[in-house]
C-alpha cells in the first residue's frame, strides 16, 4: 500500500475538492498521478471541456514503505477521493486502472514559453460569465423540440471555441479553470495572489494559476507534436 503524506490538511482538502469537481462531470473519472520528490501532479480530463486539468499537490515526504522510484499510475478518482484523510493529511494510492486514451498523451515537461496578452483574472471571469449567458440565451431562443443534444453541442462549440483575445487560448479552457476552482476571486494564502499566466510548448497551451493548470492542444495540428508518456 502506497500512502501519500500531503503537506497539510489544507492541501488535503484542496485535493479532495478538486477530485469532487472532476467527479461531478464524470462519475467514473480516472486521474493520472505523477510524483517526484515532494510534488504530486494529478491529471484529469472533464469531458465537457475537452481539456486536461492539472492540480499540483505538495507532499510532506515522498512515500511510505520504502518506495523510492517516482510514482506514475492511473487510478480511479472516486477511490482516491475516498482514501483522503483530511485531518491526517494522507491519501492512499488506489489500485491501477486501465487508463483512458488521454492518460497516455500528456503535455511536455519542459520547453514552455510565456505567451503575452492574457487578460487580468477579473476579465477572464467576466469572459466566462458572458459566454455562459450567451449560451443560455441562444438555447432559450430554440423551440423545445429543437433543443437536441446535437443543437446544444453546436451552440457550445461556437461559443467555447472562441479564443481569448489574440492568445489562441479557447474560452473553454478558461471555463474549465473556473469550474475546477482554479480561478478564485481571493487568494487562499500568501503567494496565491500570483496572476494567471499563459504558456506554450509545441502543440500545447497551458493556463497556469496558483491553484492548478489547464492544458489544451492547439487546433488543426492533428497528431503532430504529441508527447506520449
Amino acid at each position: 500500500m502506497t500512502v501519500l503524506h500531503l503537506a497539510d490538511d489544507v492541501e488535503a482538502a484542496d485535493l479532495a475538492a478538486f477530485l469532487a469537481r472532476l467527479l461531478r462531470y464524470d462519475r467514473g473519472a480516472a486521474v493520472r498521478l505523477q510524483a517526484t520528490g515532494t510534488t504530486l501532479a494529478v491529471f484529469g480530463r472533464p469531458p465537457s471541456f475537452e481539456v486536461l486539468v492539472i492540480r499540483a499537490v505538495r507532499l510532506a515526504k515522498p512515500y511510505e514503505n520504502g518506495l523510492e522510484d517516482g510514482l506514475d499510475v492511473t487510478v480511479s478518482a472516486g477511490q482516491l477521493l475516498e482514501s483522503i484523510a483530511e485531518s491526517a493529511a494522507t491519501a492512499v494510492v488506489p489500485a491501477a486502472v486501465t487508463g483512458p486514451p488521454w492518460a497516455g498523451v500528456l503535455p511536455p515537461r519542459g520547453g514552455w514559453q510565456q505567451v503575452p496578452g492574457l487578460p487580468a483574472p477579473d476579465a477572464l471571469r467576466a469572459t466566462v460569465a458572458e459566454a455562459v449567458a450567451e449560451f443560455r440565451s441562444r438555447v432559450e431562443e430554440l423551440a423545445p423540440e429543437q433543443r437536441t443534444r446535437t443543437a446544444l453541442d453546436r451552440v457550445g462549440r461556437d461559443i467555447w471555441s472562441r479564443t481569448v483575445g489574440n492568445t489562441g487560448l479557447p474560452v473553454r479552457a478558461v471555463h474549465a479553470a473556473q469550474s475546477l476552482g482554479f480561478l478564485r476571486p481571493a487568494p487562499r494564502a500568501p503567494g496565491d495572489d500570483e496572476p494567471p499566466a499563459l504558456f506554450s510548448s509545441g502543440a500545447w497551451l497551458r493556463l497556469r494559476t496558483p491553484y492548478g493548470s489547464v492544458a489544451v492542444r492547439r487546433a488543426g495540428l492533428g497528431a503532430l507534436d504529441v508527447s506520449v508518456r
